[in-house]
């Protein structure tokens, strides 16, 4: 129990650092990519020691895999809670840009940011295992040079896991945008954990380029370009068919819908009460 208090003082600390860094930069809104900056470290620092709960609580500490998984919901539940729309994730960005609901600069200013909370988390977690507060700790800041790679099955495969799991993901997502967060934030857990769970022997299902950067890119197995087709390509691909199947269209590249008709989309988008006083006229 030492281990997860040790733990629980870090997840506390990275929550802390992202509900300042929103608080102070609403005063100052042309630096809002800012909050991709707070909310990808927060994701990063946390899951990473998520990570090592999973690879060495679970048997140097005597935790079972429902204490592992109830641990990685709860974090990506707070993050949810505490950053908001500012997701961490460069998708969900440059699905943003593709939807036309963003421009090119405020897209690749995220994108950075996103990628630099990212590295500067590892930093983080490498310094915090330094310390070897605990046992755990110890262990993994000896495993740490050594890390085992989350891509644990060949290329095609480990590209088509991400892809299809960004894939449902996002289709989720486009889904429940207009519920409130109460609704869709628990949801959203539940699906990432999920997700994760069920592709753990796989690719673990990061479906975020900056989150796969900062937990598995270090570990040796694969080169860099290898790691950047299954977790960068794999997961753009299977947002961009997300959006593809959602709307029949991409607003950026293309207009015409080649998915749903005209009178297709006028069906899913008038309410029964415009039909009604149609009918009447």
């Amino acid at each position: 129990m030492s281990g997860l208090n040790a733990s629980l003082g870090y997840f506390v600390s990275a929550a802390i650092f992202a509900a300042l860094v929103r608080t102070l930069l609403k005063k100052w809104p042309r630096l809002s990519f800012m909050l991709e900056f707070a909310s990808s470290f927060m994701l990063v620092a946390c899951l990473l020691e998520v990570q090592t709960i999973v690879e060495v609580g679970e048997w140097a500490g005597g935790l079972g895999p429902d204490v592992t998984l109830t641990v990685r919901f709860v974090v990506l539940l707070t993050h949810g809670i505490i950053c908001g729309s500012a997701s961490g994730n460069p998708t969900l960005v440059v699905l943003k840009f593709l939807q036309r609901e963003a421009t090119t600069l405020p897209t690749l200013l995220a994108v950075a940011a996103q990628f630099l909370g990212a590295h500067l988390a590892l930093l983080v977690a490498l310094y915090y295992w330094s310390l070897e507060l605990t046992d755990m700790h110890m262990i993994k800041n000896l495993m740490a040079r050594e890390c085992s790679s989350s891509l644990l099955v060949s290329l095609v495969q480990g590209f088509f896991t991400e892809c299809v799991c960004t894939l449902i993901f996002h289709l989720v997502l486009l889904n429940l945008r207009r519920r409130s967060a109460l609704i869709r934030v628990p949801l959203i857990a539940v699906l990432l954990t999920f997700l994760s769970h069920t592709a753990r022997g796989y690719t673990s299902a990061y479906m975020s380029p900056s989150l796969s950067y900062g937990l598995t890119f270090h570990c040796p197995g694969f080169t860099f370009i290898d790691y950047a087709v299954v977790y960068w390509l794999g997961s753009l691909t299977g947002m961009i068919l997300a959006l593809f199947l959602y709307m029949g269209h991409i607003p950026r590249i293309f207009s015409k819908n080649l998915l749903y008709s005209q009178k297709t989309r006028q069906k899913t988008r008038v309410p029964k009460g415009d039909k009604a006083e149609k009918k009447k006229q």
